[in-house]
């Protein structure tokens, strides 16, 4: 497999897509693509049709998908303001079906179209999701339990405010929502996902709970755990917590001393001052173990830092061929207080390969064997170079 890559800082739509498939398609030494990744800067919602329609032209009517993002990677670089074009095109990765998919109310509740995940090779699928008209949370219980092997990597698109305006792009179209998609059934692709946040505290075993509401840790109320824990941190932990309480939940049960990374993490989204129990954003049950956890900065790129190590370690050798990164619009200037961070640590940890991304309202990707939509994520497919 190769890939090659491009970043264009221009608002000219047919210029940004002329210059990008040039480069792109340079990087390739002179193999033919057949598959195309493409995002784009807000500035663009406009223009979108256009910039598609150009970039098709210039890359022969290959595989597409993409969107308009708040902002966008490329390389070792995140453009988060001015006009942005990332281009991304790989050689060499077995066949690509693209497809897109709609979300349709019913009064039972609804119905995912457009595509269906079957049986055959399950492999990669890529996807790219309109927030406000496909529920992608529920597709991906429903892919856990009946398509067991399905991986799928992707992001919300965060370009558009409201609803239908969002611009997800189907090689030569544009769409206003639902989602958009690539499967990938025999390329190489490795799931990293770093969560960014560290436990603090110690473990506890949920003894009660009902939904995603947990009455008890440990045979107490949660938020007397809480207060328990907030008593015995440093200062800047409990400024940490009082800023936003993390829930991470246990992947493997069977380890022993689970440590930053092995965790699910789930926000802390209410709470009972009454009986002390608090709800999460993930159904529970009892018998999990779960341990709090805060997010700043430092917990982020150490967690990214960990991620890209052991991935380093995988490869044996082996180069990364290429990279598509999905990270959260909550990342970036807004946490970091150095630009690229994410773009720039996969360049530093893995080499400056192709690499486009964009940053997402919620980032999708496999945690423990199970698909998962996440937040404040960095959500990462990499691309392996295929041994001789």
């Amino acid at each position: 497999m190769k890939a090659g890559g491009a970043l264009v800082l221009t608002a000219d739509a047919r210029e940004a897509a002329r210059r990008a498939a040039g480069e792109a398609r340079a990087s390739l030494g002179g193999l033919s693509p057949t598959f195309a990744v493409l995002f784009a800067s807000a500035h663009f919602f406009g223009s979108a049709q256009d910039l598609v329609t150009a970039v098709a032209e210039e890359t022969g009517q290959i595989p597409l998908i993409g969107c308009v993002a708040e902002a966008v990677a490329g390389g070792a670089r995140e453009v988060e303001s001015g006009p942005a074009v990332a281009l991304w095109l790989a050689a060499g990765l077995g066949p690509v079906e693209t497809f897109g998919m709609e979300f349709v109310r019913t009064p039972t509740g609804g119905a995912y179209g457009g595509y269906r995940f079957g049986p055959g090779p399950a492999g990669v699928h890529l996807m790219i999701c309109d927030p406000f008209t496909f529920p992608v949370a529920e597709l991906l219980a429903h892919l856990n339990s009946r398509v067991p092997g399905a991986w799928v990597m992707g992001g919300l698109a965060s370009g558009g405010l409201r609803l239908r305006q969002s611009r997800l792009f189907l090689d030569g179209r544009v769409l206003p929502g639902g989602a958009v998609g690539a499967h990938l059934p025999r390329a190489e692709v490795h799931p990293l996902v770093a969560q960014g946040c560290r436990p603090v505290g110690d473990p506890y075993t949920i003894t009660r709970a009902e939904a995603s509401m947990i009455f008890e840790l440990g045979g107490r109320p949660p938020l007397v755990r809480l207060r328990e824990l907030a008593a015995t941190l440093p200062g800047r932990d409990t400024e940490l917590l009082a800023r936003g309480v993390q829930l991470g939940l246990v992947i493997d049960e069977y380890r022993a001393e689970p440590r930053q990374g092995d965790f699910l993490i789930r926000g802390v989204a209410g709470a009972d001052p009454d009986s002390g129990a608090i709800t999460v954003g993930e159904a529970v049950e009892v018998g999990q173990t779960v341990q709090f956890h805060v997010r700043d900065a430092d917990s982020a790129d150490e967690d990214l830092r960990r991620t890209l190590e052991r991935e380093s370690t995988a490869l044996a050798g082996r180069r990364a061929a290429g990279a598509l990164l999905f990270t959260c619009n909550g990342r970036g200037s807004r946490l970091f207080t150095e630009p690229d961070h994410d773009a720039g640590l996969v360049a530093e940890m893995l080499g400056e390969i192709p690499v486009a991304g964009f940053f997402c309202a919620g980032e999708i990707g496999p945690v423990g064997g199970q698909n998962y939509l996440h937040a404040f994520t960095a959500s990462i497919a990499l691309f392996p170079d295929v041994v001789p």
